[in-house]
């Protein structure tokens, strides 16, 4: 694959971002691309491994060294065939997968992986500029309707997949525009709304009939659609988010996390924002719970808003620079990271707990901590131990609850359907049939897996819809 001595010629060569200074000006993605020549030269750096790690390193099992050979070759458009047959959406998780492919790549041994996030970016973004995209049009039409409720990631490929199959599907979304947190929770910098918008057009070229603004179990009855589909599939996502219960939480100015990223996702979209209390960072000591993407999309966000000061509190311990290659390859491995976010001006504090909050007439301004370590207790699990006289103070006006999320939210359409949950409240299926406690309702994502990424609820579409097809009609050509 690619040169055969490619990765001893060649060293590893990723995009650059524009100057801080400049990007925080704005809410536009600020990734400066390689040129063709050199993703060209990138993709001649892949090995003749013998067994791609990459593969089993990503969620979708996406033929990497194949597209990696085709690039190195100058094939684009075959590159872009490979990448397809296995991804709906390369543009998405070639800007928001955190690539575990190159984790598991095996010149990651050297902490000088392929590209493979930026080649994958690149291929797509020809493919776009040339116009080698089209609407994969049916022949022939089955005559069975299927709903997909949620238009993120999972929803969408899974609605893809069926109309290619030839089934009439429509896409239900309870917020005004598609796209779910893809639209709504995941910054413009880091995702123009653009590539959403130009997968819209061409699933419904494919037959694909959007219903954005109609929450299923609010607006519209969910057993509704048991009478009007031969076939559902649940895709609404795990929204429902981790609180920290500790004095002074009711006080005003401590909101989630993603209330704030969709204020501002909407502002941009020019969305109306009335009788709804906005929430900004502009001339605010921010206090940002959470080390993950959603922290780091805080943080990038309030800067760009004008935050006077931001920290990051996260409760584990710093991860060591470099991980124990014979340890962790090529599993996803535990190491220091730095998000572009976070190198735009932001404080990072680690093994922090939140004991409390102080206010000043009724508004936030002051939270209360302690330092932590982790330690074996008596059954031999590690425990969370508060350091003696180890608490602080940190002043503050806005703190942002990033900590995750539990499961979906399950008022609505989860409990009037009374379909069945697992132990962590998130919908019961397998990754066989996708199929639910109900028979004919099928569910995929982060609402059946919990919360995840991208890559993996589309992968999870792709089977889903597998699943589907097979249900309806018996037997499916559509790929896992």
């Amino acid at each position: 694959m690619g040169k055969p001595t490619g990765f001893v010629e060649i060293q590893r060569q990723d995009h650059a971002y524009e100057p801080v200074s400049d990007r925080i000006r704005h809410f536009d993605e600020f990734v400066l691309p390689l040129d063709d020549k050199d993703v060209r030269r990138q993709g001649a750096r892949c090995m003749d491994c013998g067994i791609p790690f990459c593969h089993t390193g990503c969620p979708i099992h996406n033929i990497i060294p194949d597209w990696n050979d085709l690039v190195f070759r100058d094939r684009w458009r075959e590159a872009l065939e490979v990448l397809h047959s296995t991804n709906n959406f390369p543009e998405f998780t070639g800007r928001v997968c955190p690539a575990p492919c190159e984790a598991a790549c095996t010149l990651n041994l050297t902490d000088e992986p392929v590209t493979i996030k930026t080649i994958e970016c690149a291929i797509i973004d020809k493919g776009w500029e040339e116009g080698w995209v089209h609407p994969q049009v049916p022949k022939h039409r089955s005559g069975k309707r299927v709903a997909v409720v949620g238009s993120g990631p999972a929803g969408l490929a899974c609605a893809q997949q069926l109309a290619r199959a030839g089934h009439h599907v429509v896409v239900y979304e309870k917020s005004p525009r598609i796209g779910g947190l893809l639209r709504y929770g995941i910054p413009d910098f880091k995702m123009s709304k653009l590539h959403i918008d130009r997968r819209m057009s061409q699933m419904q070229a494919e037959g694909v009939r959007f219903v954005p603004g109609v929450h299923v179990g609010v607006d519209l009855p969910a057993k509704q659609l048991l009478n009007e589909f031969d076939a559902v599939v649940l895709a609404g996502g795990a929204e429902k988010p981790r609180d920290l219960n500790v004095p002074g939480r009711e006080l005003d100015g401590i909101h989630f996390a993603m209330d704030f990223l969709i204020q501002q996702n909407k502002r941009l979209a020019g969305d109306s924002l009335a009788n709804i209390r906005e929430i900004t960072a502009g001339d605010r000591r921010v206090v940002v719970i959470g080390g993950g993407d959603t922290g780091s999309d805080c943080i990038g966000t309030s800067i760009r808003q004008g935050a006077r000061r931001v920290t990051q509190l996260e409760i584990l311990d710093q991860p060591p620079s470099r991980e124990n290659k014979m340890l962790t390859w090529p599993n996803w491995p535990m190491k220091m990271r730095t998000s572009s976010s976070q190198e735009e001006g932001c404080r990072r504090e680690w093994t922090v707990a939140t004991k409390s909050f102080t206010g000043d007439e009724g508004r936030v301004s002051a939270l209360n901590a302690v330092r932590v370590e982790w330690a074996p207790g008596g059954d031999g699990r590690m425990t969370l131990q508060e350091v003696p006289g180890s608490e602080f103070q940190i002043k503050t006006d806005l703190v942002l609850l990033a900590m995750g999320f539990v499961h979906p939210v399950h008022s609505g359409m989860v409990d009037t359907l009374g379909i069945e949950l697992d132990d962590r409240g998130n919908v019961r299926a397998d990754t066989d049939e996708y199929r639910t406690s109900i028979e004919s309702v099928f569910a995929a994502g982060d609402m059946r897996r919990g919360q995840s990424l991208v890559v993996w609820a589309i992968r999870e579409g792709r089977q889903c819809a597998h699943a589907v097809d097979a249900f309806l009609m018996g037997t499916s050509t559509l790929p896992r």
